[in-house]
């Protein structure tokens, strides 16, 4: 399953539904907050495509919930803005509360910073901002549950992230 992940759109619907449009092969479209009209009108202009979205700190009409999670091949995603865990200061806390809620990656925006780490149980991504850095992240999860994680456009600073089943720890 291919995820594309974008966040903090923030007016900016063009790039978001570009993107989208580039992005045919994609199975899942994660929107990780602030820019509820701009996912709204990708909802309207691409009905096809299965889109799942967050509310972020700016979304004060939109009605998507601030966390929600899902399970895709057999990994539970956790997907929240971040405002609400203070990422802005730090990100072990929303690590922790993923773990809390049994979810092995955690999706989330708000720093409009790109952020990728695996700590051997937890997979966090933040996919920075689609609407003033044009940035975006993608997941791909095999069936045998083998994930790959990849921010862009890329660089040096933020490789991409292989992970096979036997990495990922359980305690």
């Amino acid at each position: 399953m291919k995820i594309l992940v974008v966040s903090d759109s923030h007016g900016q619907y063009e790039l978001l539904a570009r993107l989208v449009n580039e992005q045919k092969d994609v199975s899942l479209i994660v929107f990780c907050g602030d820019g509820h009209s701009d996912i709204e009108q990708v909802k309207n202009t691409f009905p096809h495509k299965k889109i799942i979205s967050v509310r972020g700190n700016c979304d004060w009409l939109g009605n998507d919930p601030f966390v929600t999670s899902f399970d895709a091949d057999g990994r539970k995603i956790l997907v929240t803005h971040g405002h609400m865990h203070g990422v802005k200061q730090e990100y072990e806390r929303l690590r922790s509360f993923a773990r809390s809620q049994g979810a092995h990656i955690v999706l989330f925006g708000h720093t409009h910073t790109p952020f990728l780490d695996f700590d051997g149980r937890t997979l966090m991504m933040n996919p920075g901002s689609i609407g003033y850095h044009r940035e975006y992240g993608v997941l791909n999860i095999e069936p045998d549950k083998t994930v790959t994680a990849q921010l862009f456009p890329k660089n040096k600073y933020n490789p991409p992230i292989l992970i096979r089943p036997e990495y990922w720890r359980t305690e």
